[in-house]
């Protein structure tokens, strides 16, 4: 009996220790998109959960949904819940509000990645996130620079309420709005490849003329590159389609180094080792530097041209294996 006695003290005293310890964490309710979205996307979770371990002073706790109302729920819950920080990455601008008045009234501190939110800035402590405005920017800068004697394009869309998408769709919506480019099909594409293939397959299989894919991501780019071999239509630096994507994928940007994929533009999913260090110094009542006037560290990114690109490019800036 007394070595039965001796084993529950002992247990209940491990249990106290591991309660004193689990107490001592930040807790980080975490709202993304699922890692099977994209290569992007599985970089991204990857990297926060190499950062946010307890081993360096959090409680991780994860939530995926591409999916604006499912976002709203797990974040409604994750302060109900009491976390200390809110860490997301949007699937839609706007919508926000109401919620993270209500995580300023419960003292939880809201963090923005990857993508904006618009909406009052002092309902979050800062963004570290990607200027996609800039990045479509690049892209279609880069696109008017080939000089095509026309520009019949098929815009594949991400999920158009997120930031990605709307910063992607500008400059090319630009040109399509001035008559410079011609829009031969806009539609969204939900990240995914298989969709991106159905609608070029739908284009092709229509017999509509087109000369330039613009994808708002790697996956979307690669489905569209398969819908283009299953027809035999060539395409890249030597073919008769341009096919354009974001995220720089190595899948991808071996593409570009064959010159089967003629652009990609970078998306950084490295923002956990930024918001980490935003933390420890909110944590330690210190200033944060480096924010713009929106309170966002803007990640800096580049273009790729597969007539340029380089095997160290490739192993500095590509994603995944």
């Amino acid at each position: 009996m007394k070595k039965l006695v001796a084993l529950f003290i002992a247990l209940a005293l491990c249990l106290t220790a591991f309660s004193a310890l689990a107490d001592g964490l930040i807790t980080i309710g975490i709202i993304n998109n699922p890692p099977s979205e994209s290569g992007y996307r599985a970089a991204n979770v990857k990297d926060f959960e190499e950062v946010f371990t307890a081993e360096n002073g959090y409680e991780l706790k994860p939530f995926f949904s591409k999916e604006h109302d499912p976002q709203i729920a797990a974040a409604k819950d994750f302060i109900t819940e009491g976390v200390d920080y809110l860490l997301i990455s949007a699937a839609s601008t706007e919508g926000w509000d109401a919620t993270l008045e209500e995580a300023k009234e419960a003292g939880v501190k809201v963090l923005l990645f990857d993508r904006e939110i618009w909406c009052d800035t002092e309902l979050y402590i800062a963004g570290v996130v990607s200027d996609m405005v800039k990045e479509g920017q690049m892209a279609v800068d880069w696109l008017v620079a080939q000089n095509l004697p026309e520009y019949n394009v098929i815009h594949i869309q991400g999920v158009v309420t997120s930031a990605a998408s709307q910063g992607r769709t500008a400059a090319l919506q630009a040109k399509f709005d001035d008559g410079s480019m011609n829009c031969v099909v806009q539609q969204a594409g939900d990240w995914s490849a298989d969709t991106a293939y159905d609608i070029v397959s739908s284009v092709i299989n229509a017999k509509t003329p087109f000369n330039v894919i613009y994808a708002e991501n790697d996956d979307m780019a690669r489905g569209a590159i398969k819908a283009l071999d299953d027809n035999n239509i060539s395409h890249g630096v030597d073919g008769d389609v341009v096919v354009m994507g974001y995220d720089c994928v190595k899948e991808n940007m071996r593409l570009l180094k064959a010159g089967l994929q003629n652009y990609d533009g970078q998306c950084s999913p490295f923002q956990a080792k930024v918001l980490d260090e935003i933390i420890k110094k909110v944590e330690a009542g210190e200033a944060i530097e480096g924010l713009n006037e929106k309170k966002q560290i803007i990640s800096v990114e580049l273009g790729f041209d597969a007539k340029t690109i380089t095997d160290e490019d490739d192993e500095k800036y590509g994603l995944g294996d």
